[in-house]
């Protein structure tokens, strides 16, 4: 690992770091090439990324329900034991995040307020290749399901064989998932954006994937929603003397085993301690089952911040903004309130990361690349919309028009200073024949329970 000492006064920066973002030119080109080519041609061109990409040729990319049951069938009991417990504590976390509608009246009788309704189709992505995941299907699917969606749709990417992972069957039954399709790649975010013939359009992608999906995501955004442009995993780790270096070096092993390009921060006080840490992680790598992908992201993306004390410490770690952060330290909560830019927080040694990736509640879908600088961790709160209600009375237009139409005219907005003059005239009006002893009063357009509802400018 890089290493990088700070002394007394000096102070991490950006510069430190070696960050590229999510993607790269190349997987920019080549996904907008798919996704164009999906737009155009639906099926056909699934048909001929998959042969090409995945090495396998299909003819509907919908997983039957037949096939669904028959892997459910292969399902190793522990296994499903497991995401059961996971899906519930995951359910529980996000079940307290749900929002309702609210609505409120102003003492001149205006009513504002926000409806709150469930996006009604999502997509999610759950990545294959180097490894599968089942848990990536219970921390997109559970939040959907939550918030109210209709249709889940989850797609990944086919095995060479076409046979089904039964344990990411068994997280998409248990979580609420729709349907499945046998697609993975850029091609599969523009099928969910767009459709094809036999794949619905859907209003939201959510998950992680690889560079070129992260770049099929940033293309089709805006025609739907995507939840972030997701880049390598990371983790950050701040030790002192009082850490074990055996678990502080596991630690960051778990992240550097995702892969090559997963980044690893350790953040100490002591050359001779990150010493210690580079001894274990070798250690370790003897009976490591994936010690050339860890070592190669150890090697090319990690970085050891050697720190005088713990305030240039936590100001590295806000520079970093990692998507996952440790924190083995003594009193670890005491930290807590100093921390301003990370994913997910682990306080303490026996809190390691694992457990969030997996069975702890709240969401592995995190900020990566920095972005935890203004993002958040997947939510309920990604699987909503929000309406603004409105509802004026005469009075509420006498009070507020005379700003409006200010407003309006300093903006050069005829028209908007116009409809609220011409209603404020009808209400003087009203005023003059009621002051007459006339029993005309202001009737509005329409009431709110046969409003239509009404659109931006």
């Amino acid at each position: 690992m890089r290493r990088v000492v700070l002394k007394q006064g000096e102070t991490f920066n950006e510069g430190h770091l070696k960050r590229t973002g999510a993607f790269n030119a190349k997987a920019l080109t080549a996904a907008t090439a798919i996704v164009d080519d999906v737009r155009k041609n639906g099926d056909t061109a699934l048909r001929a990324y998959t042969k090409k990409f995945d090495g396998v040729e299909l003819e509907n990319f919908r997983v039957s329900d037949a096939a669904i049951a028959k892997a459910l069938t292969e399902v190793d009991p522990k296994v499903s034991k497991a995401l059961e417990h996971a899906a519930r504590q995951i359910r529980d976390f996000h079940e307290r995040q749900r929002q309702q509608s609210w609505f409120s009246v102003r003492a001149d009788g205006a009513l504002v307020g926000s409806k709150v309704e469930p996006i009604q189709a999502v997509g999610i992505y759950v990545p294959g290749g180097r490894a599968l995941y089942p848990s990536s299907v219970l921390m997109n699917a559970i939040p959907a399901s939550v918030a109210g969606v209709d249709r889940i749709a989850c797609v990944t990417p086919p095995t060479k064989d076409g046979s089904l992972d039964p344990a990411i069957v068994e997280a998409c039954r248990i979580s609420g998932v729709s349907e499945i399709y046998s697609i993975g790649g850029a091609q599969a975010i523009a099928a969910l954006a767009y459709g094809t013939e036999t794949i619905k359009p859907v209003a939201k992608i959510t998950g992680p994937g690889n560079a070129y999906v992260a770049a099929a995501k940033k293309l089709v955004s805006g025609d739907v929603g995507i939840d972030m442009i997701a880049g390598p995993s990371e983790v950050c780790v701040v030790a002192d003397e009082s850490a074990d270096p055996r678990m502080v070096a596991i630690d960051l092993m778990a992240q550097a085993e995702h892969d090559p390009l997963a980044t690893c921060y350790l953040v100490t006080f002591s050359t001779e301690y990150a010493d210690e840490v580079n001894a274990a992680v070798k250690e370790h790598l003897k009976t490591s089952t994936r010690a050339e992908i860890t070592s190669a992201s150890l090697a090319e993306q990690g970085l050891t911040v050697i720190c005088p004390d713990m305030k240039t410490a936590i100001g590295a770690v806000n520079v970093i903004a990692p998507e996952h952060l440790e924190l083995h330290v003594h009193s670890a909560m005491d930290l807590l309130g100093s921390i301003r830019n990370a994913g997910a927080i682990f306080l303490g040694e026996w809190t390691p990361e694992a457990v969030g990736d997996y069975v702890a509640g709240p969401n592995h879908t995190l900020p990566t690349g920095g972005t935890a600088r203004y993002a958040s961790p997947l939510s309920v709160d990604q699987f909503i919309k929000k309406s603004s209600v409105i509802q004026y009375t005469p009075k509420a237009l006498k009070n507020d028009g005379e700003s409006v139409m200010t407003i309006a005219t300093q903006e050069g907005l005829w028209a908007h200073a116009k409809s609220v003059e011409l209603r404020m005239g009808r209400i003087a009006e009203a005023e003059r024949f009621s002051a007459q002893g006339d029993p005309a009063t202001v009737q509005p357009a329409q009431t709110s329970s046969d409003a239509a509802g009404s659109g931006n400018e």
